[in-house]
This record gives structure tokens, sequence and C-alpha cells, in this order.
């Protein structure tokens, strides 16, 4: 039953030709996902902020949001553009395709898709703010959460890059070198940002 099933939305996966547009939304969302948290990390400790729960509160309540968002605005862009599509094809054959292979192969690329721009973003995030758990049962200190947090980010984009690569068949250094220059650019930016606007209690 199960096998079946998973056999079915490999078919369907297949027809909806789902890659393409789901391996975009993975790498842009999980993307903009680590560098916002980095963002509220940095922000965070420039400001002073030397507490895990606060960043732990903003960080599961930003991963809410973030896929909320995102699953509910693929969803609804996917629906429309899919549901266009297939009344085009309906046109041109002059017949009714629901529930057709097609039909279904549509609905199940707009949840999949949904889900992956939802889910990319929020785990991203919480990958990103994952040592400040360990702080509260003192297992490492909130310093050396935020030092992780940093590595962690940098890696992370390393990584997706290096997915782009792959993808494109094109070189992982590279593509590695530019996503990491783009999270220190991104770190260098909040650091200045937060100290012009008033929150350096930290260099005090």
């Amino acid at each position: 039953m199960i096998k079946s099933k998973i056999n079915e939305w490999k078919r369907y996966y297949k027809v909806s030709e789902a890659g393409d547009i789901t391996r975009r939304y993975f790498v842009m969302n999980a993307f903009d996902g680590a560098l916002t948290m980095l963002g509220v990390v940095i922000g965070a400790y420039i400001s002073g902020i030397l507490q895990p729960l606060p960043i732990i509160s903003a960080a599961i309540s930003g991963s809410i949001a973030m896929g909320i968002s995102g699953i509910s605005g693929a969803y609804m862009t996917e629906k429309a553009e899919r549901t266009k599509k297939l009344k085009e094809l309906e046109r041109a054959m002059v017949t009714d395709l629901k529930n057709s292979l097609h039909h279904k192969s549509n609905q199940f690329a707009t949840i999949f898709a949904a889900l992956v721009d939802g889910l990319s973003p929020a785990l991203a995030a919480m990958l990103v703010v994952s040592p400040f758990f360990f702080t509260t049962t003192a297992l490492i200190t909130i310093e050396l959460a935020f030092i992780i947090c940093i590595v962690i980010t940098l890696i992370t984009l390393t990584v997706l890059g290096i997915y782009l690569a792959k993808i494109s068949d094109e070189s992982m250094i590279k593509y590695g070198i530019q996503m990491l220059a783009v999270g220190m650019l991104t770190a260098v930016l909040c650091v200045v940002t937060t100290i012009l606007l008033g929150g350096n209690t930290m260099m005090v």
C-alpha cells in the first residue's frame, strides 16, 4: 500500500515536472531562512541580549511565520499557474481533464511545492539557532552558541552553493565561495547596521 502510494507520487512528480520549481524554492528559501536568522542572532548579540530564551522565542516565531507565509503563498501561486495551464490544455484538447493524470499531477505538484517553499526557510532558520537550545542546559555558553550559530550559517550557505553547482554543472568551489561571501557580507552589514542604530551595548 505504502509502496504503491510512493510510486504514484513519483509518477505525479515526473508528469508535473515539479523538480525544477521545487529545487529553486528549496535553495532560495533555505538561503533566506538562514540569512534572516543570522541577522536576528547578530543583532541580538550586538544589542547585548545574552539570554537564550528571547533568541529561541524569536527564532521559533520567525520560523512559524516564514513557514506559514511560504506554504500559503506558494500554494496559491502554484495553484493559479497550474490551473491556468490545465485550462489551456483542456481548450486545446477540447476535453475535460478533471480527475485525469494531469489534474492529479498538478494537485500533487502544488502541495509539494508549497511544503518545500514553507518548510525550507523554517528548517534552515531553526538549524541556525539550534546551538542556543544547548545553552538552556548549560552544555555550552551563550557566547559559544553565537559563534557556532555563525559557523553553521556559513556552512549551510556553502553547502547550498555546492548544491547549486552540482545542478548547473559548474565549479563547486566557485559557487561555494560566492554563497559564503554573501553570508559574510550579510554578517558585516548586520553588525554595522545594529551599531549605527544604537544597539551597540556590547561595545560599551
